[in-house]
């Protein structure tokens, strides 16, 4: 009894650690609707769709997204009914996420910005696919991380983001290197 009593402690402890160290990212596949494209989001998503102008024109943007672990990871896509237009409207994308931001070009300012090449199969070689890491700042001004994906398949354009005070890097390779065209 007394070795009992001796060992609880121990074992308290144990569990205790194990439960602090419990996942705060319970990573799951999801596959955007009327797309072939699967990735994995640390939680459950919530999906929203909205019109916003792409492009110039008018589009249905669809989105999934979640917070978990202090950061907001979210998908969105948009069909723009003609290829061709994926080039200049992921461009526009881009440059408006990062001006929401407050990012710019490496370097420069407040902010900072990187571009990466993305391999990701099954995606159209062009516009090519490209992962953007910045350093800006959110509009009550506080710091913040960002991290996108811009791809595009056919006629669809999308965007895959995190958004946190400070980005793990297990976290970001995680979702980055889920993205699969089935």
């Amino acid at each position: 009894m007394s070795r009992l009593l001796t060992l609880l402690p121990a074992g308290l402890a144990t569990l205790l650690v194990l439960a602090a160290c419990s996942p705060a990212l319970n990573w799951r596949e999801v596959r955007p609707d009327n797309t072939q494209l699967s990735l994995l989001l640390p939680c459950k998503p919530d999906k929203a769709e909205k019109i916003v102008p792409l492009g110039g024109q008018p589009v249905t943007l669809r989105m999934w997204g979640c917070d978990a672990a202090g950061a907001t990871f979210a998908v969105a896509v948009a069909d723009l009914g003609n290829p061709a237009r994926a080039a200049p409207v992921l461009a526009q994308w881009q440059n408006l996420t990062l001006a929401h931001m407050k990012a710019g070009p490496v370097g420069a300012g407040a902010g900072t910005s990187q571009r990466l090449p993305l391999k990701l199969p099954g995606a159209a070689g062009l516009p090519a696919p490209v992962r953007v890491v910045a350093q800006g700042r959110r509009a009550d001004g506080s710091p913040v991380q960002g991290q996108a994906a811009y791809f595009a398949q056919g006629a669809q354009v999308f965007q895959a983001v995190i958004y946190a005070k400070e980005i793990s890097p297990e976290a970001a390779e995680t979702f980055f290197s889920s993205f699969k065209f089935q």
